[in-house]
């Protein structure tokens, strides 16, 4: 009971803890993961994941490293749209990564209406560096543009494109829920894509091309991509305080219930 009253004391006393909390004070690059939800995404064979969850895991790896980027997100199957634009809200641009799902865009791999979506999100950007990384598993065989329209038009703004190439060839297994049916899909798929065309993106776009089969072998791409397109940034840094009086209060409840707990059971005060 003394340490509750102490406690509850010590609350009204306001405690903090005082941090120090890095703020950028300029740009630093602008990154748009385009991600492939196609179908063959959900193939389990990247370290027994899908390739879709290796791809998002290693993405918000990286995007929590290297603080004071901006990242965004295009999504691309059939057609491509954008997620969220480039960012450095990291609880929304989580919450979108998150929301990227096999079949959200059809069965398709319309990587030049992808790679075309992300240059005109960049357009505008006044980072001083501005690239794309483009993570598939296939070739472009949907949408109405052409992958190489949408690298000239990244070259000629001064935006990179990387592309990464995931999954193991051969026969592997699939399994993936259509997100407008409900309809479950199982079985196995032939994977054995041309990477010529992912490597000619790449070679165009002036980036590079990795082809990965393992999640370190992935988290290893990325961190070279933003390691070579990294931007020195100016920064300060401010104190952020964090208030204890509810942990603090919190800890006096429990005492003070454990106190009036043992004194009931154990000594049995109270009880005639």
């Amino acid at each position: 009971a003394l340490s509750s009253f102490v406690l509850v004391v010590c609350a009204f006393a306001s405690p903090v803890i005082s941090k120090q909390e890095k703020v950028f004070t300029s740009l630093g690059a602008d990154i748009v993961f385009v991600l492939d939800t196609s179908p063959s995404m959900a193939a389990k064979d990247v370290d027994n994941n899908t390739r879709i969850n290796a791809a998002k895991e290693s993405i918000k790896a990286i995007a929590g490293e290297n603080k004071g980027f901006r990242y965004g997100i295009v999504v691309f199957g059939s057609e491509a749209s954008v997620l969220i634009p480039p960012t450095n809200d990291e609880v929304i641009f989580s919450q979108r990564l998150n929301d990227c799902q096999i079949g959200l865009l059809g069965d398709g791999s319309a990587i030049g209406d992808g790679l075309s979506t992300a240059v005109c999100h960049l357009l505008s950007s006044s980072a001083p560096k501005k690239y794309i990384i483009l993570l598939t598993d296939g070739e472009n065989n949907a949408g109405t543009i052409h992958p190489n329209t949408a690298v000239s038009l990244a070259k000629d703004n001064d935006i990179a494109i990387y592309v990464v190439g995931i999954g193991t060839k051969g026969t592997v297994p699939i399994e993936y829920v259509d997100p407008l049916s409900g309809k479950l899909y199982s079985g196995y798929l032939n994977s054995n894509f041309d990477s010529s065309s992912l490597k000619q993106i790449a070679s165009i776009g002036n980036g590079l091309y990795y082809e990965v089969q393992t999640i370190e072998e992935l988290n290893s791409a990325l961190s070279v991509v933003v390691k070579n397109e990294n931007v020195q940034q100016n920064y300060t840094y401010k104190s952020v305080d964090e208030l204890l009086y509810k942990n603090v209060l919190l800890l006096a409840g429990v005492l003070f219930l454990i106190s009036f707990l043992i004194n009931k059971l154990l000594l049995r005060e109270g009880i005639y």
